[in-house]
Order: structure tokens, then sequence, then C-alpha cells
């Protein structure tokens, strides 16, 4: 079916990119950069709420021993 681009089509493409978006594409790169800062604060955040989690239900966990035993 279909293949990725190789050598003379990628060169093709960015001329094609660089002929539309011409004077924005910095702007529209340094764009793409800050949502993927973003993007990577994000899941940070979520690992470390993950992680608190994962701590508070072995704190449950070590305080239930206690009690049952």
């Amino acid at each position: 079916m279909f293949s990725m681009p190789s050598g003379w089509e990628w060169i093709i493409i960015g001329a094609i990119v660089f002929i539309i978006f011409g004077r924005r594409l910095p702007g529209v790169m340094k764009s793409i950069g800050k949502s993927f800062a973003e993007f990577r604060k994000g899941l940070k955040g979520v690992e470390k709420e993950i992680k608190d989690v994962k701590d508070v239900k072995d704190d449950i966990d070590n305080v239930t021993k206690f009690k049952i035993g």
C-alpha cells in the first residue's frame, strides 16, 4: 500500500511546507515547541499524582496491618 517517504520525497515535502508557511514557519515551530513542553509538564503532573496515590495506598495498607494483626 503506502510506505514512508524516502530522501527526495522528504525534500519535496519540506519545500512545499516552506512555500506554504514561509514567514509563519518560525512562529508555528515555536507554538509546537510550547505545546510539547506543556504536554510533558502535564505528564509529569499525572506521574506525581499516581505516585502520591500509591503512597497513600501503602500507608493505608500499613495501618490496616497493624490494626488487624
